[in-house]
């Protein structure tokens, strides 16, 4: 790799990159350095400026671990629920079919319930921003509150208002706790 600049040696690194030999493990001697970036490399400017997941990552990310944890939640329920249903005259392979029943079910129900939870606050969330074009902790409350409403607006207003406002007190923890951790746990 050349450079314009012909004051400096090739082999040192640039401000912002670092060195890089793809032959280092070989132990040879290879003059082939690469010069790699360490920040993030963005096609467009405007990419630059925005630093949050895309509405498609968004979406995964927020349906997926909520399943997952869930799921994850379910299947310890129903573990803890089978050993309560053990009768004194069941076999080892009963037992264990009981287990295994127990969880399975619990974990796909409860998965599948805050899955869609997780889905639609990130269609929400998603949604505001592209309105609003601010990424911030009240479009998160927003997302939190609407959520709330949407899922429990079949059995009635009260019911809905409810548990809007517990999806948006839940949604401002969430997010005052991310920011306190990056803060104070410099992770």
């Amino acid at each position: 790799m050349s450079y314009s600049d012909n004051n400096s040696d090739p082999n040192q690194p640039k401000p912002g990159t670092r060195l890089y030999n793809p032959y280092q493990d070989l132990h040879l001697p290879s003059q082939t350095l690469y010069h790699l970036p360490t920040s993030p490399e963005y096609l467009f400017t405007e990419e630059s400026l925005h630093q949050r997941r895309s509405w498609g990552e968004n979406l995964t990310f927020y349906t997926g671990s909520a399943y997952l944890s869930a799921s994850i939640a379910g299947g310890a329920a129903g573990f803890f629920s089978a050993f309560r249903s053990f009768e004194p005259t069941d076999t080892l392979k009963l037992k264990v079919n009981r287990i295994l029943n127990s969880s399975g079910h619990s974990g796909r129900v409860w998965g599948n319930r805050v899955g869609v939870v997780g889905l639609i606050y990130a269609g929400m969330e998603s949604g505001i921003v592209a309105i609003t074009d601010r990424d911030d902790v009240w479009s998160s409350v927003a997302a939190g509150l609407g959520t709330g409403a949407v899922c429990r607006a079949a059995r009635g207003v009260r019911s809905a208002a409810v548990a809007g406002a517990l999806g948006g007190l839940a949604a401002g923890a969430v997010v005052a706790g991310k920011q306190a951790l990056k803060r104070y746990a410099m992770i």
